[in-house]
């Protein structure tokens, strides 16, 4: 009997509750195909390392919406997504954190994303109930849907909250590794990155597997800044599975919660499909201007470059290896693209962009030609 048919429903004693989640061992790698409440409720106390959660939205959609030209514009209009009063959706969002809060490790973070229709009434349910805010990140869409109607600002951003289960937890934060990813530079609380499209963006007979399906980068992020590898990593609304891929990309363990059946079938071939990314390249560098359009760290979370793959100089006498967090491996030595290439350049300084080059299959290009595709290919 395979861990997701022994989980059943928890008991209505409170201390058969507690017997029953000590002798469960964690699903991990599987996805718990029931309401997240009850998955949660099955789990043992303080058993995971970090929680994203994406909720329902609750965006009480007034009818059907459409371009100028008459086009139907595919919104979020499904039964998940809908609840009959704010006191029913605040309801179930205390329900789903109270859950969340009791299996997260006394260090462990919560993640949450939402959109002006829900994240304050989160965000005040959070604190509720004794999570402590750490951040709140706006994620800035580089290719926002325009207001059709031209009635209001175009929504070009939504709102991450990133808190830990209390005031003293010692959560995890990998503050090199986020310089890393940004060229040295500190992290900012604003993100931006393109919303789902192309080849990653889920469908099925020409239509969106998902309406929300959040992008791999934000997730990598996420993931390489506040968990290490072999940690726990759960989501109570897993939709297509972005979480379990990225975790599987990035040496996690993962846990998903999700009832829809069309979307467990697409989330369990997209991470079978998913390849981990190899030790050496996990390892990220822990502890020791003008913002860049794009660092290189960019390139690397949203799969322009890989990760593993040799960059070398033009003349190929130096090679180095590029990690999950952006930084550069050579001879024992980890940094920047820049900070690298002075290195082996024995030179004060270094423009890692033109002295590092890449090989497109024909030939060398350096790593600058990488990141002018990507900002054409992100242009609003």
């Amino acid at each position: 009997m395979g861990i997701i048919e022994r989980i059943k429903a928890p008991k209505t004693s409170t201390a058969r509750k507690t017997v029953e989640r000590k002798a469960v061992d964690l699903p991990l790698g599987q996805i718990l195909k029931m309401d997240c409440v009850e998955a949660m409720a099955s789990l043992p106390d303080a058993s995971v390392d970090m929680i994203f959660a994406d909720p329902p939205y609750n965006l009480q959609l007034g009818g059907d919406l459409y371009r100028p030209e008459g086009g139907q514009v595919d919104a979020v209009d499904d039964a998940w997504d809908h609840f009959d009063s704010f006191a029913a959706y605040d309801a179930f969002t205390r329900a789903w954190l109270a859950e969340a809060r009791r299996i997260l490790k006394p260090d462990g973070s919560l993640w949450v994303i939402g959109s002006y229709h829900n994240i304050f009434r989160v965000g005040a349910s959070l604190q509720d109930l004794g999570y402590w805010i750490l951040n709140d990140i706006i994620w800035r869409k580089a290719n926002p849907m325009p207001n059709f109607k031209g009635t209001r600002f175009t929504n070009a951003h939504e709102t991450l909250i990133w808190a830990s289960k209390s005031e003293k937890s010692k959560y995890t934060f990998n503050y090199r590794a986020m310089k890393n990813l940004n060229d040295e530079l500190q992290m900012r609380s604003d993100w931006v990155m393109p919303i789902c499209g192309g080849q990653e963006r889920l469908k099925r007979n020409g239509t969106k597997t998902h309406p929300t399906q959040k992008p791999e980068a934000l997730l990598y992020r996420i993931m390489l800044a506040t968990t290490n590898p072999g940690d726990v990593v759960l989501d109570p609304f897993f939709g297509t599975g972005t979480t379990g891929a990225v975790a599987k990309r990035l040496g996690r363990q993962w846990i998903g919660c999700e009832k829809e059946d069309s979307y467990c079938e697409v989330a369990e071939q997209r991470i079978a499909e998913a390849l981990p990314l190899d030790e050496s390249s996990l390892k990220t560098m822990q502890s020791p201007k003008s913002m860049p359009r794009v660092a290189f760290g960019t390139l690397v979370e949203t799969g322009y470059l890989q990760v593993g793959t040799e960059l070398c100089s033009k003349n190929r006498k130096y090679k180095a290896k590029v990690r999950a967090d952006g930084s550069l491996l050579w001879d024992g030595q980890e940094g920047s693209i820049h900070k690298i290439g002075a290195t082996v350049q024995g030179a004060p300084s270094c423009n890692g962009w033109t002295y590092w080059h890449y090989d497109d299959g024909t030939k060398l290009k350096p790593i600058d030609a990488l990141r002018q595709t990507y900002l054409l290919a992100t242009e609003p």
